[in-house]
């Protein structure tokens, strides 16, 4: 049996514990969050170094990217200092394979024509695939990176904008402390609505899920949201709140789906290889053998369908 575990800076009430099998192969997927600390995030890491097939982390990124430039957190690589034997994913290399895909799959099943859709992508610099495969399809988008990862009321509408100013800002930003950026331990829970007249423009809500939960409104009536992975209680908390559906692109196991960087492990560890003897096509082919494809909600039934 394979083993992973996705050790997050998120909060601890998002642990779970799942075994599946995937191609005849039984892996157990584990999520650890460490509720915003630091020093217990590089303990368990540590401790675990050696005992698992391979790391997921999650609650912070290792690596953004602006077209094929890439630029490395380096708080995050040091939380990673105590990983010596046991590889590690961040999600990245799914997100740009799995996120990019799931956006194309999604209008070749028929699921939405990205053509009659507005989109509000909440932050585009950590999710480069999905922000340029939106790009290249829907009617229009706003990209929120400065409106919710710095606070500024300032909307990108450009793919070619979002490209210069990620070249611009990201060599800075990946030196600022994780919080300053992304929500962390409690702060996964709370929910601060800003700049909500985005939200309320726009038919599809895509992204991160920590920052649509923190930023988005009391309503989103009829709203669609696109994101990495679910819990029961967010699926309930969409529902009340009035959102159509819920698409996510990693794959639900026990009813409930694990963040990218979880099912990247995953796919790392089935692979047998290190993380960077893998590729695109690596991806996309393993993915395809294991029958993925987006996992789709009607949130206005009780029934899940893919």
């Amino acid at each position: 049996m394979k083993r992973v575990v996705s050790v997050s800076l998120g909060t601890s009430k998002r642990d779970k514990t799942a075994t599946a099998d995937f191609a005849g192969v039984t892996v157990k997927i584990e999520r650890r969050g460490t509720d915003g600390d630091k020093r217990r995030f590089a303990r368990i890491i540590e401790e675990l170094d050696g005992q698992v097939d391979c790391f997921g982390i999650g609650g912070t990124d290792a690596y953004l990217y602006a077209g094929d430039r890439r630029y490395a957190f380096r708080e995050t690589l040091r939380l990673m200092e105590g990983a010596r034997r046991t590889p590690w994913v961040d999600g990245s290399g799914l997100k740009n394979t799995l996120e990019r895909e799931t956006v194309r799959r999604v209008q070749d099943d028929g699921i939405l024509d990205w053509g009659a859709m507005r989109v509000l992508l909440v932050s585009a610099v950590d999710r480069f695939g999905m922000a340029q495969a939106l790009a290249e399809r829907c009617r229009s988008i706003v990209f929120g990176d400065l409106l919710y990862g710095l606070g500024l009321p300032i909307p990108i509408r450009s793919w070619a904008v979002l490209r210069r100013l990620a070249r611009i800002a990201l060599p800075v930003v990946v030196r600022l402390p994780i919080e300053w950026l992304y929500p962390t331990g409690a702060r996964q829970e709370e929910n601060t609505p800003r700049f909500t007249r985005f939200f309320a423009e726009a038919d599809v809500i895509a992204g991160d899920w920590h920052m649509i939960r923190r930023f988005m409104p009391e309503r989103l009536d009829d709203k669609i949201v696109l994101t990495q992975s679910s819990r029961a209680s967010e699926t309930a908390l969409l529902r009340e709140r009035g959102a159509s559906r819920l698409i996510t692109t990693t794959p639900e196991i026990a009813g409930e789906s694990f963040a990218t960087n979880a099912m990247e492990a995953v796919l790392v560890a089935l692979s047998g290889r290190l993380p960077h003897e893998l590729n695109e096509s690596d991806y996309l082919g393993t993915l395809t053998s294991l029958g993925w494809r987006p996992s789709v909600r009607d949130l206005r039934e009780s029934t899940v369908g893919t």
